[in-house]
Order: C-alpha cells, then sequence, then structure tokens
C-alpha cells in the first residue's frame, strides 16, 4: 500500500480517499487502515472525504475522528461507483452552496449557468443569439449522433432510449445497459458534489428532484464514457450484463480520472475559484451565525434566551 501523506486531489482543496475491505479505526487524532498486509496510518486533516467500499468497517472512534477534521464520509459501491449515503462532519464552508443557491434562484444568473452546462458538452463554442430551445435542439442532435455513432462501432443495435424502471427485465440489453451506467456516474457525481459542498438537489438544466443537480454534472460525461461502455458490453454478451457494465464503469472512471474532473468543471460551470487558505471554515464550536434581514440581507445579533439581559450571536435558544 503506497504512501497515504500524499493524496490524489480533485483539486488543489479538496482531497479524497476510497477504502475498500478493510478495518478503520482512531490512532492518536488521526485514523488507521488495517488489512491482512498490516496498518496504513491516514492523516484525516488533510481529507474532504473519505469514500468507504464493500467490505469496510469503521469504529465510532474513527467516524468521530473524522468529524473532528472536517471530512465528510461517504457509503459507496465498489470502486465508488454508487452511491448509498452520507454521514456529514463539518461543514468546511457554506460559500459553495450559497453561490449555488444565489444562482439557481435568480433566472438571468441561471440561464448563464444552463447555457455554460450546454456549452460543455460541445466541441465549439455556441453562438451567442441561440435561443435556450435552439440549444435544447442542438443538444438533442448531439445526443442522437453519440447512440448512433456508438451503435455504429459496437454494431449493436440502436432502436431508442425507453425502459420503465418497474418492469427492468422488459428493456432491451442496451437500456438496461445504459440505465446501469447511468446509475454509476450519478453515484460518483453524487459523492464528488457532497463532498465539494454544492447541493445535489439545487439544478439548473433539471429541477424540482432531490438529485437534479446530479443530473446536471453527469450529462457532461455521459457522451463520452457511460454511452461507449454501455454498448461495448452489450457486443460482448448478455451473460451478467449489469456486473460487467458496473466493474468497465469503475475501471473507466479510474483510468480517465473522473472524480478529479467533476469538482473543477462544477467550479467553471459557476464561475468559482478554489477554496482560499484564509476562508473562515465553520467549526462545531462556532455559533449559528448571522441572522437574515429583509432590508440589509443579513445581521448580527440576537438575544440569548437564558439571560434577557445579554447579548450573543445567536438568534434563537439553542439549549
Amino acid at each position: 500500500m503506497k504512501d497515504l501523506h500524499a493524496l490524489p486531489k480533485v483539486r488543489d482543496s479538496f482531497s479524497y480517499l476510497y477504502v475498500e475491505h478493510k478495518k478503520i479505526d482512531q490512532e492518536d487524532k488521526a485514523i488507521a487502515l488495517h488489512d491482512a498486509s498490516g496498518k496504513v496510518p491516514v492523516p484525516c486533516a488533510s481529507l474532504t472525504a473519505l469514500l468507504l467500499g464493500p467490505g469496510t468497517s469503521i469504529t465510532h472512534a474513527a467516524v468521530k475522528a473524522l468529524a473532528d477534521n472536517g471530512c465528510l464520509v461517504l457509503w459507496t459501491g465498489e470502486g465508488g461507483v454508487r452511491f448509498y449515503a452520507q454521514g456529514t462532519g463539518e461543514t468546511r464552508s457554506a460559500r459553495h452552496l450559497l453561490h449555488q443557491a444565489r444562482l439557481s434562484s435568480d433566472p438571468a444568473m441561471r440561464l448563464q449557468v444552463v447555457r455554460k452546462l450546454y456549452e460543455m458538452r460541445f466541441p465549439e463554442p455556441l453562438e451567442n443569439g441561440l435561443t435556450l430551445q435552439q440549444i435544447r435542439g442542438r443538444e438533442g442532435i448531439r445526443v442522437r449522433e453519440a447512440y448512433a455513432k456508438a451503435s455504429r462501432d459496437s454494431g449493436v443495435e440502436w432502436k431508442g432510449r425507453a425502459y420503465q424502471r418497474d418492469k427492468w427485465e422488459d428493456a432491451d440489453p442496451i437500456n438496461r445497459a445504459l440505465s446501469c451506467a447511468h446509475s454509476c456516474l450519478y453515484g460518483v457525481c453524487h459523492a464528488a458534489i457532497v463532498s465539494a459542498g454544492f447541493s445535489p438537489a439545487l439544478g439548473f438544466i433539471h429541477t424540482g428532484k432531490m438529485l437534479s443537480f446530479v443530473y446536471d454534472v453527469a450529462d457532461l460525461y455521459k457522451a463520452e464514457i457511460t454511452v461507449p461502455i454501455s454498448f461495448q458490453m452489450v457486443a460482448e454478451g448478455s451473460d451478467q450484463l449489469e456486473t460487467r457494465v458496473r466493474r468497465a464503469c469503475r475501471d473507466r472512471f479510474y483510468k480517465d480520472k473522473l472524480l478529479q474532473r467533476i469538482v473543477p468543471d462544477i467550479q467553471q460551470v459557476l464561475g468559482i475559484g478554489k477554496l482560499e487558505d484564509s476562508e473562515d471554515f465553520d467549526r462545531a464550536e462556532d455559533p449559528p451565525g448571522s441572522l437574515w434581514d429583509s432590508d440589509s440581507g443579513e445581521t448580527a445579533g440576537g438575544k440569548n434566551y437564558a439571560d434577557q439581559h445579554q447579548e450573543d450571536d445567536y438568534g434563537s435558544d439553542h439549549s
């Protein structure tokens, strides 16, 4: 096992570590990974997200150490290809979430983000005068061409995207493969979005679902990654199709360093630079923060209801 003090970066401020078939416990103020080959200490203070894969057990003390160091814990499938749950540690900063909410709430700014999300899918820039409906039309053509190319390259017949969630076996092999591959992609995108402090629900192109932003982000990579994989796996046969698709996605995500691409792509779309070292992160002992005000936007202060004569930073009774 390699020295984990030099961890791969999603971007400069966003380190992650994927672990499977290990026991994790606390060691000093950090954690340690145990398996048959021995023990490896992990400096969890430098981690933003720890992804726990199959065969992993973790102690209560280790989870507390991770939370104390602001590390988000995510439970995922093999290779991180499915996202099951998250355990929220300290919030490193609310800046990303607030910025995302501001953009999604303003129609003009939201339209700019929508254009960027579409522009990233095309090899050439979109003309400034195109309406949203015209852009969607071009996107539809791009997606159809991606399916047609994958069909030609693999020799798998393509009749169109169609399946019913409650009638999985009724779908043809290519539609089952696509659904499985896209699900894997959603899991990785979901994990990256949450670990970077964004909301998976505040979408721009998609709306109204708890994973709307996950769908926005995942659509950046489908034509490049999951569509070709799905057609290739069907071309190789129908035996254990879903299992082979998941494994192929896992290997391709690793090869393409997908986790390292997602957060920078999101930051580019939303016009966000990397977090500055001097930024004031939230800590467990910090008060809840400023109070919303209809005139000024926010204001400090409030009453400490334990003592009506004292002013503090709290806006209500937090006892």
